[in-house]
């Protein structure tokens, strides 16, 4: 997780991009030291690496899909299944107008890769697996995710049961504690509507203005949380923390009704927390030991 926000003489500096240390020399001038990324302040010794890369669209898709399965995998053992719903996207790395989802009626926890189903942005199933079809809100919901943000390469929902009993709620989680940090400011939205199942591209359309163009978590109204990311480790990750923040804030909830009083992180611990932990290389990394224990669990069955 993220490093205190208390500093000592050398000082980390959160920004937009790699963090820039600074120190003190003894003559007293300030030396501008090489600029530090979120993994090396948060590795002791050399730094984890950074998210993978590929020297082909089809080998950095085939490791996406096999990603995308591992974390349904996940959720699976985690509970977030709910009969038909649920669903990730992928951004295709090739074509990103179009992009990869679950086939509908298949549980999470038995996915593999070639059971992705490749769509275009007008719902046509255009590649993968399409022996079944998708999940009808489910694309409308993602569609409309992906054409607002470029920048989102995955996106996760599913209907958990913390999130589904804050969302009744329709009110943003409260910085309570170190992780829910990583949902500081305009990373967190509500969609504040409920219209039933959506089946509308204009439902889909609000629920995407809703989540921002910053927005790494949204809670969904009477219905449940959505993530998105960089990486599909990313956005699995934020989910299982904004479900977890999700169950965390409902005993907060209940111990506060018994006027026990909240002490909530302060506003610059929190906004430093988040500015350290954003990074899309850290984010990324943690999702992985999840992702490896799901990988050792299923004996690599999702790579079929």
């Amino acid at each position: 997780m993220a490093p205190s926000a208390i500093t000592t003489e050398t000082e980390a500096i959160p920004i937009n991009g790699p963090i820039h240390v600074k120190s003190t020399a003894s003559h007293g001038h300030e030396v501008q030291k090489k600029p530090k990324t979120a993994l090396e302040m948060i590795s002791q010794g050399v730094a984890l690496p950074g998210i993978p890369t590929f020297p082909s669209f089809g080998q950095h898709r085939q490791w996406m899909l096999e990603h995308m399965a591992l974390a349904f995998r996940v959720f699976a053992r985690k509970g977030y299944t709910e009969g038909m719903s649920g669903h990730i996207s992928v951004r295709d790395p090739e074509h990103p107008h179009t992009f990869w989802t679950n086939p509908l009626g298949r549980h999470f926890g038995l996915l593999k890769a070639s059971d992705m189903i490749l769509v275009d942005y007008d719902g046509n199933a255009i590649g993968g697996n399409m022996s079944r079809p998708a999940n009808a809100a489910g694309f409308l919901i993602h569609s409309a995710v992906h054409k607002a943000r470029p920048d989102v390469i995955a996106a996760c929902h599913t209907h958990s049961p913390a999130g589904k009993a804050w969302s009744t709620f329709a009110r943003p989680l409260e910085m309570l504690n170190q992780d829910v940090t990583y949902f500081y400011g305009e990373a967190q939205a509500v969609y504040k509507e409920f219209g039933g199942v959506v089946f509308t591209a204009e439902e889909g359309e609000r629920l995407a203005a809703a989540l921002g163009p910053k927005g790494k978590g949204m809670i969904l109204r009477n219905h449940g949380l959505l993530t998105v990311g960089t990486t599909v480790d990313e956005a699995m990750y934020l989910y299982t923390l904004m479900e977890r923040s999700c169950e965390v804030q409902l005993m907060v909830e209940a111990a506060a009704a018994n006027e026990v009083p909240k002490v909530y992180v302060p506003e610059e611990s929190a906004k430093y927390t988040f500015e350290m932990a954003s990074d899309p290389d850290a984010l990324y990394w943690e999702g992985q030991p999840d992702m490896e224990y799901e990988e050792v669990m299923c004996n690599g069955a999702h790579k079929a």
